[in-house]
């Protein structure tokens, strides 16, 4: 059984894409469409990475990076957004100490090179 990931989007279309890549590489999936739904789920069962979007409603990723990191210290937790400013990607990976941050539109290829780099397949 390969490597479990955690996928968080408010868009469906986002999820289904990114499981179904993910999922011909090998990789389970889990999903959840909020960050409470993230939250929910992370504490009956613990993948090994979350790639979450930054712009959702209620709880957007900035405020659920900083819950998971709370409690989870080692989970691997990249930020899946259209969000390409420097300053968001500087706060990411600089400031809150993202494992990576992931550009949509991505690249399939590109995409399961930086999953498995971030669970070290």
């Amino acid at each position: 059984m390969g490597k479990k990931i955690m996928v968080v989007d408010d868009e469906p279309d986002t999820v289904d894409l990114v499981k179904l890549v993910l999922e011909t590489e090998g990789f389970e999936v889990m999903t959840a469409f909020s960050g409470a739904e993230c939250l929910k789920k992370l504490a009956l069962e613990k993948p090994d990475a979350v790639l979450m979007d930054i712009m959702m409603p209620e709880m957007d990723g900035w405020e659920l990076f900083k819950k998971i990191r709370e409690k989870y210290k080692d989970l691997p937790l990249a930020m899946l957004t259209v969000r390409n400013r420097d300053i968001d990607k500087m706060l990411g990976l600089h400031v809150l100490k993202a494992d990576d941050y992931i550009t949509k539109p991505f690249g399939r290829k590109d995409l399961v090179e930086r999953v498995k780099k971030m669970v070290k397949v």
